[in-house]
């Protein structure tokens, strides 16, 4: 399935180098997908471009007005497309939910600036609220960037060697492992000698052991799911 991705934003060019480097960029010539960014600014009327007003009831910064994005998404949104906002109070973006969003075809990514958008835009627009973090970012650009990143690495024939992605952290609830290669020896500091060993099954238990004691250190939460 060819996978679409249309970003509407006010700082296009944020992440144009992006996304025609490295992987994403040999998707697109590869044909597996399409990334469009779009200026928000395109779809207002007015002579000075105006995306934002001052909140209704008062409090410090502005607001993204609906119009704009109105007019953006009616005229991209396919009969398949889903429209994604990417906000700070959305669902946690996980290697689940991007597992789940690769059956989608087409994409519509609202990205967030100043306070946020005009809940009718929440309301009426969107289908999905996802956010990357509990944190804040100057605008919801570089959100929508890593979401696109995410989701595509399930896309089949993305990445090339599919073992990769079964074998990597989060695909199970454990962190990863402690990865070497040569030299054996650095500054005095030697490689794990069971790693040098070619005993697989040793290899794979103290692996095993490490992602345990790993996770536990740093994300305990993921052991009690």
């Amino acid at each position: 399935m060819h996978h679409e991705f249309d970003i509407l934003t006010l700082f296009p060019e944020m992440v144009e180098g992006f996304f025609a480097s490295s992987m994403l960029g040999r998707g697109q010539r590869n044909g597996l997908i399409d990334i469009r960014t779009h200026q928000l600014r395109d779809w207002t009327t007015d002579k000075h471009n105006k995306t934002d007003e001052l909140p209704y009831g008062g409090g410090a910064g502005m607001v993204m007005k609906p119009e704009p994005i109105f007019a953006a998404v009616e005229q991209l949104r396919q009969p398949a497309s889903k429209v994604v906002y990417m906000a700070p109070d959305g669902v946690p973006l996980t290697s689940q939910l991007a597992r789940e969003l690769v059956q989608e075809p087409h994409f519509i990514i609202l990205s967030g600036h100043y306070e946020g958008v005009d809940q009718r835009v929440r309301d009426e627009l969107v289908d999905l609220e996802v956010s990357i973090g509990d944190y804040v970012l100057t605008n919801g650009t570089l959100a929508a960037a890593v979401m696109i990143d995410c989701v595509s690495r399930f896309i089949p024939g993305f990445l090339g060697d599919e073992k990769s992605l079964t074998e990597e952290s989060f695909m199970s609830t454990l962190l990863g492992f402690p990865q070497y290669t040569r030299p054996a020896d650095f500054r005095g500091l030697r490689v794990p000698e069971v790693l040098l060993s070619g005993d697989h099954a040793a290899i794979a238990k103290w692996r095993h052991e490490q992602q345990i004691e790993k996770t536990r250190r740093l994300r305990p939460d993921l052991l009690d799911k």
